[in-house]
């Protein structure tokens, strides 16, 4: 198949968008996700976090809680909430919050293309998330969690998007966190035509957010035709251009300073970064710098210019910040598995990271520059893979404005 194609989309029916979206199901704890959809019986969450209708303290991976995912799917399409296109289509999603505006393409984007490595990944994938993904799209028959990709600058692409969102939304709906989601429909064959060729054109995409949910898509693909691939295969994607795309900062705090007092590990600190008391919180305003929050103060932290290499992976700041500290001086080396070390999404802002010092939660934390789209596609075309959380993207789509239907 080409690199994307239109489909007939799964979409709230018209006037109920605002009922249905929900956030990603992989940034809510059931807890949280329990709270969101209270009073809000059409929310998506019910699909994407079933175990919500389910006992306190269902295995969230239990084979019940894929099975309510279908029921609350079904019932969703019996009162009309969801209603299936009729005709393949793209569609284009555009997300704003604040000043910041993006527009992107819906589209069916090729399984075939993701295995070649033309739709490049830059991280690695954990084992039991991909199973759940998998059983969800096995349960629903229905990829209902998009990608996110980003495409290199096309100037036609964006005009296409541009012309096309012009006219009215199919759905119009702002989130409780206050990004606002609009979708267009495009059915027009000529202009579907032409956005096909735009994107033949491009040499690749590249996945931004969305690991786990390609992943399972391709198993899924494969699973379903005897362990090949079949050129009708796809995943549901949303491409943007990257000169739009917003990543923020993805901190991290240490449980421990590895039985080090705070005086000593600050001069460890110092054999690799000049190190210098900040007043405030620590934004770091370039790559190479760091904040650090050791007992409630704020250090701002530079890596020492002749220990940043040439090679795309290693000369980031999260690699700099695991090469040069939390290895040889915390002893943490496998961030996807050690459990003294945690992540802190950008979003929530420098005062959750002093927060969690100051509370006893953390015994220190690290605000980073945000990794850049540049270093995410030079990483990704040299084949390589970034460390974990490297890339918190920011606004983040909504789960059920359009999902793909397995045929």
């Amino acid at each position: 198949m080409p690199l994307i194609r239109p489909f007939a989309g799964l979409r709230p029916a018209a006037g109920r968008a605002a009922e249905v979206i929900a956030p990603p199901y992989d940034v809510l704890t059931a807890e949280e996700a329990k709270r969101r959809a209270d009073g809000r019986p059409w929310s998506f969450l019910h699909i994407s976090k079933p175990e919500i209708d389910l006992p306190e303290g269902t295995d969230p991976y239990a084979p019940q809680v894929y099975a309510k995912a279908r029921e609350n799917l079904d019932r969703m399409l019996a009162e009309g909430v969801l209603r299936r296109d009729a005709a393949p289509r793209y569609y284009v999603y555009r997300l704003a919050t604040g000043e910041h505006v993006q527009t992107g393409l819906v589209a069916a984007a090729s399984v075939a293309d993701y295995v070649s490595n033309r739709i490049r990944r830059h991280e690695l994938t954990r084992p039991d998330k991909e199973d759940d993904r998998v059983r969800q799209i096995q349960a629903l028959s229905a990829q209902t969690g998009p990608v996110l990709l980003a495409h290199p600058e096309a100037p036609g692409i964006d005009g296409i998007l541009a012309e096309a969102a012009a006219g009215p939304p199919a759905a119009d709906a702002q989130a409780d966190d206050g990004v606002r989601h609009t979708l267009w429909v495009i059915e027009d064959a000529t202009v579907m035509a032409n956005i096909g060729k735009l994107f033949e054109d491009l040499p690749a995409l590249y996945i931004a957010d969305g690991h786990h949910r390609s992943a399972a898509a391709a198993r899924v693909a494969a699973d379903r035709r005897g362990g090949s691939i079949s050129a009708d295969d796809a995943f549901l994607a949303v491409i943007f251009p990257h000169h739009q795309m917003r990543i923020l900062d993805y901190n991290r705090t240490v449980a421990d300073l590895n039985g080090m007092q705070p005086a000593r590990f600050l001069a460890r600190v110092a054999e690799r970064f000049a190190v210098e008391e900040a007043p405030a919180p620590v934004s770091p305003g370039a790559r190479g710098e760091f904040g650090l929050c050791l007992g409630g103060a704020w250090y701002r932290l530079r890596i020492l210019p002749e220990l940043i290499p040439a090679d795309p992976v290693a000369r980031l700041d999260v690699s700099l910040l695991s090469e040069h500290l939390l290895a040889p001086l915390l002893d943490i080396r496998d961030l996807r598995r050690d459990q003294r070390i945690d992540f802190v999404g950008g979003i929530r802002g420098l005062a959750e990271l002093h927060g969690r010092v100051t509370s006893g939660q953390a015994a220190a934390a690290f605000s980073l520059h945000p990794t850049s789209m540049e270093d995410l596609m030079a990483v990704a075309d040299a084949h390589q893979i970034m460390p974990p959380k490297s890339t918190w993207f920011e606004p983040k789509l909504a789960d059920g404005m359009v999902s793909l239907v397995l045929n």
